[in-house]
């Protein structure tokens, strides 16, 4: 038996899409979802590159640069911010201008921040104006916040953990990309210009490919008030901190790394080139591993334990960092950096879980409770990403301030340690607690079933 095909009109918008219907999904959905998702991974991925464009371009800037240490922590501070800001309103777009329409929108925007770098990208420019082409990198980031949103409508529930990790792996690997291609041109004696000059072709591309084969969810457009519904519930904001943990810790060390290596440990930039594209790299690719991970075994349970690993391999970065040990500081942090990612996809997956938890308990069933649970978590997926990215740009002066302060990293690794085990405690008092026995039978409300049912999420 065969679904009935998604239900179209013009400029690629798609009427009717239910994708936990299964004969919908076999015939038509799974393929349409499948092609939107791929071209979103790669619209997204170039934004991730353009977004950390600055966390490679600080190491072709020399001492003919003028620029100490601390500033270059501050540069790319302000790109991080930046990049965390404007996934709000990046979450927003998807609804007011289709999926795919801002899919292109925000592509074609790529080229303002990489255009503007590659004029101003030579010593003798003030300080000032790198750091205003640098807040226009930060628009790089949005386009994660919007690419998450819109394939979450996409998938059914039971496909989000992998298509959701796939997605933001993809997206994310544009870090170590981008830092293997500057590790080549650093390495053939280029300059930044060529990076630059690499990536305007590729960001056209990007754009031209999304106008040719991306779809319009008609369910997703004008429904900006899910946004604001997000907001108001609590779930949204817990779910912020904790990936604060994971993401915020991936962007925020890629952005760092290089310079914790050539500050800390006397690295050049080309040395510190060969190394710090491994972590972000093995990070990416291990995303989609989590959220399939979350899948099978619950994302609260996935992501409790992977807040153990994250403690322990930072525990050991103090002590590295402190004996001043390369070959083990280099290793711990890659550990660090496998386990942000499988945790970024195990914290992704854990949403749509909750909100779906949740419309059961409200006592409904069926396609209402399905609608209500995807509505909510694409909304809150972008002002979760937006507040996650936020813990990049509390890395990124952390390490300035511990450097100005100690002389070494040492300090922020103290403080990253304490924030793990806040998330590990939070995870498991709030979604893998059990609450039952203190529950009298009575009074066993949907709101305390949702709250036993978020150990599977």
């Amino acid at each position: 038996m065969t679904g009935p095909a998604p239900t179209r009109r013009s400029g690629r918008w798609i009427e009717r899409w239910d994708p936990e219907d299964e004969a919908f999904w076999q015939a038509t959905g799974e393929r349409t979802a499948r092609r939107n998702l791929w071209f979103s991974v790669l619209s997204e991925h170039i934004g991730f590159s353009v977004w950390t464009l600055w966390s490679v371009l600080v190491l072709f800037m020399g001492p003919e640069y003028g620029l100490t240490p601390a500033d270059k922590f501050l540069l790319t501070s302000v790109v991080t911010l930046v990049g965390a800001v404007v996934r709000v309103p990046y979450t927003f777009a998807v609804a007011v201008f289709g999926g795919r329409n801002w899919t292109i929108i925000s592509a074609s925007l790529l080229l303002i921040p990489t255009v503007a770098a590659f004029v101003v990208m030579e010593p003798g420019t003030s300080y000032s104006t790198f750091l205003l082409v640098g807040l226009l990198a930060g628009i790089g980031g949005g386009n994660f916040a919007s690419s998450m949103t819109n394939i979450n409508a996409f998938f059914p529930l039971r496909k989000k953990g992998w298509a959701l990790g796939l997605n933001a792996g993809g997206g994310n690997i544009g870090v170590p990309v981008i830092q293997l291609v500057a590790l080549a041109i650093i390495g053939a004696s280029g300059g930044p210009r060529v990076l630059l000059g690499i990536y305007i072709p590729l960001i056209v591309v990007a754009a031209v490919l999304a106008a040719l084969f991306m779809d319009n969810l008609s369910s997703v457009k004008n429904d900006t008030g899910a946004a604001k519904d997000a907001a108001r519930d609590a779930h949204t904001w817990i779910m912020s901190v904790l990936y604060i943990g994971t993401f915020g810790s991936f962007i925020g060390y890629s952005f760092a790394f290089g310079q914790v290596l050539t500050n800390g440990f006397g690295r050049t930039p080309l040395q510190a080139a060969y190394l710090t594209f491994i972590g972000p790299l093995l990070g990416s690719l291990i995303r989609p591993l989590g959220g399939w991970l979350a899948d099978r075994y619950g994302g609260a349970r996935i992501t409790l334990w992977n807040y153990v690993g994250m403690a322990a391999a930072t525990a050991v970065l103090i002590v590295a960092s402190m004996q001043k040990s390369l070959p083990l500081f280099v290793s711990a942090f890659v550990v660090l950096f496998v386990l942000s990612g499988l945790g970024n996809g195990s914290t992704f997956k854990m949403i749509p879980g909750i909100f779906q938890a949740k419309a059961l308990a409200k006592g409904l069933e069926g396609e209402a409770a399905v609608a209500h649970g995807r509505r909510l978590s694409g909304a809150s997926m972008g002002l979760i990403g937006a507040v996650g990215a936020l813990g990049g740009v509390g890395i990124n002066l952390a390490f300035r301030q511990s450097f100005l302060s100690y002389g070494s990293g040492t300090g922020a690794f103290v403080a990253f340690l304490a924030y793990y085990g806040v998330c590990f405690a939070v995870t498991w008092a709030v979604y893998l607690r059990r609450t039952a026995a203190r529950v009298p039978a009575t009074a066993a409300a949907p709101e305390a079933q949702a709250q036993l049912s978020y150990v599977e999420v």
